[in-house]
């Protein structure tokens, strides 16, 4: 086997520390472990985590590697899925698909061979098992298949493992053969029937699934199923059945026929949870209801961390997982994920502020994200502060109304102009329209993934009201839940002198108005990139005054942070200035947090988003294993997220509690530069230049100038 398990001792390879140190993925099993409040409902067992070809979202599927990772990063139980494929001799391999070109790199190695057989009826071309020996394959390696995942990996010549190479070199808990294509291997006289009967002699198997009844129903009086479970494989629920020529939908209405040679089914997620046209979610089916009255068991399939399923999770796998093994109604008995570390969170002493509101499910700054982030939550709702032309106060999250409003599509497009000491582009600014004309404008979900086809809510795209300042400040006074405001102050310098706007000393004035000069209930965070800003309310000590490092930075000198210290409290920094990356890989750590808490200055680190695609590769497309290697990984005090309820999910879970004597692998962060480590020569991406030091003239600044009059 080439590479094997000398891949993990191997220095310039070092899967170890990526595996001891990775993510807050517990699988569904540590889900209900670590919320004893959802493993309450449970009559039955916790779910089942089934790892698709091993840890398939990250590795090439069905490499020794992937399925390694799973069970280093899994539920001790987790369940190893094995895509049963027959070569030519009739040895049986892990391989996803039963065109070997889709997953292997075959096409190079045995050039212009592609062959054409009826796979269920359907003319299909390329290159299959039934052509090659297991000699021949020896040669041919494993590649990511997915092609939206990386493929960085594959120069790491993971080799076709047989069944048996997968049982004796990873020795799991439990083993799932799932037998896609029986029907087409008995056409080309190869018999899976007698192969799955030979080889569970030899490998222990808990589960065995096929699609075709026939196969299930020749073996079932072979098994034992307190000893190995025969599971029926449900397809889309159009297509045919190969046995009984019935569409599996029909199928689906006669459970009692299932029983009769099946322990459980297997079936898309969709048929639990159906979704509509605009992907939101339907009512939930009485699928698994109905199974278990008939002595069935349930498990779903088709989860990716990296695809999308409905707008209802906010792009946050966890809550997905939730819905099929904690809505109070019913729970499915495993899930089949190509992540199997399904998130988790933490009760730890960590401050959620909102980026926005909850900007990732309403339009930014309106009444509803910010309503949105209390229900979810957030310790801290935050308005960035922007002032009209009549000098009105309201929260929105640029100075530019063309981003998160409909002014560009508005009789106000004309307005658009380049202002070089605000930004470089075009713009239609806050200060040039009054509080009438921007209340006649439309809010406009923020989209920052479009590129990637990833779309925020939009059946609420243009949903909710603006606020004033005063108005935010009475609806966070009106919460019960809410620690704080953090008020942000972007741009004074220029509209005191170039617009006659007194935005700091308007604020100031908002805050007295409003009682919070008075009051001691809500902390009053006040947070901008300019120090001029800052050093105007350090005299207040009821406010905690937040210094915002715009850039990206590897590294402050000693006397840059404490001149930090001398006008303000505490410091965000983005992702990048913590963990640096390199074509989504992290790199490593900097020195960033760990020498501004040295002067005793928290920080908090923005940005906190649940699309996968925001997140490195090491987070395993997963918002809370991101948040997890942030909060145990540098300590950080708090996170800023436009997703306030996956942050607040993250501390209510019970598997890192300081009660706790020993913290389960999968809940430690991610080591950052291991999986970089991974990557060979050939596929290793250019080194990026190195962010700069942040040094004491980036912090000094004149004071502001005085408001202009008479403009």
């Amino acid at each position: 086997m080439s590479q094997a398990w000398d891949f993990f001792s191997d220095a310039t390879v070092d899967i170890n520390s990526f595996v001891l140190g990775t993510g807050t993925g517990t699988g569904i099993n540590g889900v209900i472990t670590c919320f004893p409040e959802t493993a309450a409902r449970y009559r039955r067992d916790p779910p089942l985590v089934i790892a698709r070809g091993g840890f398939s979202g990250l590795l090439p599927d069905s490499s020794l590697e992937s399925y390694a990772l799973a069970v280093m990063l899994s539920v001790p139980d987790v369940m190893l899925w094995c895509d049963v494929q027959l070569t030519k001799d009739a040895i049986g391999i892990c391989f996803p698909d039963v065109k070997l070109q889709n997953a292997s790199n075959i096409e190079y190695v045995y050039k212009g061979k592609d062959k054409a057989y009826l796979v269920n009826g359907v003319p299909t071309q390329g290159r299959f098992p039934i052509d090659y020996t297991i000699k021949d394959l020896a040669n041919v390696s494993l590649t990511q298949g997915v092609y939206s995942r990386t493929s960085k990996f594959d120069g790491n010549v993971y080799a076709i493992l047989t069944v048996e190479d997968l049982f004796r070199q990873v020795k799991p808990q439990g083993l799932w053969l799932n037998i896609q294509h029986d029907a087409f291997y008995a056409q080309h006289n190869l018999s899976m029937r007698s192969y799955i009967l030979s080889v569970s002699r030899r490998v222990a198997v808990s589960y065995i699934s096929s699609p075709e009844v026939g196969f299930l129903r020749s073996i079932a009086a072979r098994f034992n199923p307190k000893i190995t479970k025969l599971v029926f494989h449900f397809l889309k629920q159009a297509e045919i059945e190969p046995t009984t020529n019935q569409t599996y939908g029909s199928l689906l209405g006669n459970l009692t026929f299932i029983k009769t040679f099946a322990s459980g089914i297997l079936v898309p997620k969709d048929y639990i949870w159906p979704i509509d046209a605009s992907q939101y979610l339907l009512p939930h089916t009485s699928l698994v209801t109905d199974a278990h009255k008939e002595g069935l068991e349930v498990f779903a399939s088709d989860f990716s961390n990296d695809v999308p399923y409905s707008f209802n999770f906010s792009y946050d796998p966890l809550a997905e997982y939730l819905h099929f093994i904690d809505n109070g109604d019913f729970s499915v008995d495993g899930i089949l994920s190509t992540f199997p570390i399904t998130p988790s969170s933490a009760i730890v002493d960590l401050k959620v502020i909102s980026k926005n509101g909850a900007s990732g499910d309403f339009p930014s700054c309106t009444n509803l994200a910010y309503q949105q982030a209390i229900s979810d939550g957030a310790d801290v709702i935050d308005c960035p502060v922007q002032m009209s032309k009549d000098g009105t106060l309201f929260c929105f999250s640029s100075i530019n109304l063309s981003n998160g409003t409909t002014a560009s599509q508005s009789k106000f497009s004309n307005y658009a102009m380049t202002i070089p000491e605000i930004m470089e582009t075009s713009g239609i600014f806050a200060f040039n329209l009054t509080w009438d004309e921007i209340q006649t404008l439309s809010p406009d979900v923020s989209n920052p993934f479009t590129d990637y086809t990833l779309f925020r809510n939009p059946k609420f795209k243009n949903a909710g009201n603006f606020l004033k300042l005063s108005d935010f400040l009475t609806l966070a006074k009106n919460s019960t839940t809410l620690s704080g405001v953090l008020i942000s102050i972007e741009n004074a310098p220029y509209l005191a002198e170039k617009q006659g706007l007194g935005v700091t000393e308007a604020v100031m004035t908002a805050l007295k108005d409003s009682g919070y000069d008075n009051q001691t209930d809500l902390k009053v965070m006040i947070q901008s990139t300019n120090s001029s800003v800052l050093m105007k309310f350090k005299d207040n000590d009821k406010y905690e005054i937040v210094y915002k490092i715009e850039e990206s930075i590897r590294d402050a000198s000693n006397a840059t942070v404490e001149g930090i210290k001398k006008f303000a409290d505490s410091v965000v920094v983005n992702k990048v200035s913590v963990f640096p990356v390199n074509n989504l890989f992290l790199t490593g750590l900097t020195d960033v947090v760990a020498k501004l808490q040295a002067v005793k200055l928290p920080v908090y680190v923005e940005l906190f988003s649940n699309e996968f695609v925001s997140q490195a590769w090491d987070f395993a497309s997963d918002a809370t294993v991101e948040i997890n290697s942030f909060v145990l990984g540098t300590g950080i005090s708090g996170v800023i997220t436009d997703f306030p309820k996956t942050a607040t999910r993250y501390r209510k879970n019970r598997c890192l509690s300081k009660d706790l004597k020993t913290t389960p692998n999968y809940m430690s962060p991610v080591q950052p530069g291991s999986l970089f480590q991974l990557i060979t020569p050939q596929y290793m991406p250019p080194a990026e230049a190195p962010n700069p030091i942040l040094s004491e003239p980036d912090i000094v600044e004149p004071p502001l100038p005085p408001v202009a009059k008479n403009l």
